[in-house]
């Protein structure tokens, strides 16, 4: 079959699956705050040793990206800084005291929301209360993601004297049309500067993110923006497909579906894009990232170390991530705990003494068997059953095996390389509860 037929086939509306089960199925009926400090602490007790996962949300920005489909809060006032990190620090310190100690952390990231619309110094107070009397462990992996319209030098050191080693710069693209239309500007001088003041000073990992769909974009300018990035060489890339659900993110109302890309002028900007990336020198690692074969995703990709969280790829695996801030989600590998939506709610629990979990799961036996295989698909583009594979699963992967996007040999299902564009697709065939309750209302994004 030809690849533009396959995409008519398989472009529909999947999840990304950043948890098994997805947000949407999540039985919250069933769970309260009392289920999940009992399960995070049963964790704990049993992991603590490999110490935890953090990730730390900052919501606030000074200008709507209307593409965004993240958590925000838009505002010039930087006077809400310092209260937010208050609060911030008194969830971290419910934790600590629920753990009994404060936890060794492997990892940390400070996501948004964009995290340096903070002045370097509100974040240094913020991560030296995090870190205690300590520094972060010296193996910890610290990231952080930065506009380059508004990260400074400071900042790069600041978080540079902390451990911090690695840094991603939201690019998504350099055409001046689509940076109209999505409210979004940085130009390749800019982009250069902070990457080479990054670097200089002992950063390990640089990441672009880049996205591809976007309303206004055309092949030209998606193969000067990637030749850009090319020249750039940063360590890592997050090539992305955009995500257009207006029902959801209402800046995305500002354009309509006649100024995005569709179908098969999609799907060409994909293959384009990744075509120079893998020519220029990047590996494919599991779904949308690209890296070079000397940064420590491809190391943890070649020695079937990858894992993948909330936060994305990544080569550490703890059992335990704790999300602080608004929205931010947790999980303690038997339950998922997600905080309020809005800075207000969010603020409110925490100042009340409480957590501020609105809505959770607890993961069943069968849940955990499938969360499994699907991390297994999506971060070594395989897995393999005990005994044979469930005739269900089987039945669904039908099609991919007859369009040989997947293989199904004795007890393994492996992704092909054609497969590897729809890997979301492979993943959703082992997915019984959206099987089970198909849904009626949009929920997901398209595949490709």
């Amino acid at each position: 079959m030809e690849t533009a037929e396959l995409l008519r086939k398989y472009n529909i509306a999947a999840p990304r699956y950043t948890s098994y089960p997805t947000v949407p199925y999540w039985d919250n009926q069933h769970f309260d705050e009392a289920q999940w400090k009992s399960r995070l602490l049963t964790a704990y007790t049993e992991h603590k040793e490999e110490g935890i996962s953090l990730y730390i949300h900052l919501p606030f920005c000074e200008s709507l990206c209307t593409y965004c489909g993240c958590n925000t809060r838009i505002t010039k006032n930087h006077g809400v800084e310092l209260p937010y990190i208050d609060v911030l620090l008194k969830e971290w310190e419910m934790y600590v005291d629920l753990l009994g100690e404060r936890p060794k952390i492997k990892e940390i990231h400070l996501g948004g929301g964009t995290p340096t619309f903070f002045s370097a110094a509100n974040l240094k107070q913020l991560l030296q209360n995090i870190a205690g009397a300590a520094q972060f462990d010296a193996t910890a992996a610290c990231s952080f993601e930065g506009h380059p319209d508004n990260t400074t030098a400071e900042h790069l050191q600041t978080l540079y004297d902390l451990g911090f080693k690695r840094v991603s710069f939201g690019i998504q693209d350099f055409d001046p049309k689509v940076q109209f239309m999505i409210n979004r500007y940085q130009t390749p001088a800019q982009v250069q500067h902070i990457t080479e003041l990054a670097r200089n000073m002992g950063y390990q990992s640089i990441n672009y993110d880049l996205i591809y769909g976007l309303p206004g974009q055309h092949m030209e300018g998606l193969t000067e923006t990637i030749a850009e990035v090319v020249r750039l060489k940063p360590d890592r890339i997050a090539f992305y497909s955009y995500a257009h659900v207006p029902w959801i993110k209402a800046g995305q109302r500002h354009f309509t579906e006649a100024d995005i890309p569709q179908g098969d002028e999609k799907f060409a900007l994909y293959q384009k894009g990744r075509e120079m990336l893998i020519g220029a020198g990047y590996e494919e690692i599991g779904m949308d990232h690209f890296a070079l074969a000397t940064d420590s995703l491809y190391v943890a990709y070649q020695q079937n170390k990858l894992h993948r969280n909330f936060m994305g790829y990544t080569d550490q695996h703890t059992q335990i991530l704790l999300g602080l801030g608004v929205s931010s989600i947790s999980d303690c590998g038997t339950a998922f705990a997600q905080n309020a939506k809005t800075v207000e709610e969010y603020k409110q629990h925490i100042l009340e003494g409480s957590l501020s979990v609105q809505k959770g799961h607890l993961l069943d036996t069968e849940d955990l068997r499938i969360r499994q295989h699907i991390l297994n698909l999506m971060c070594q583009n395989s897995t393999c059953f005990d005994t044979e594979v469930p005739d269900e699963v089987m039945q669904r992967l039908q099609p991919m095996i007859a369009d040989r996007l997947v293989a199904v040999r004795n007890k393994e299902v492996k992704i092909l390389p054609l497969g590897r564009s729809f890997l979301r697709n492979t993943c959703m065939a082992f997915d019984n509860r959206l099987w089970q309750q198909q849904p009626q209302t949009k929920l997901f994004s398209a595949a490709i």
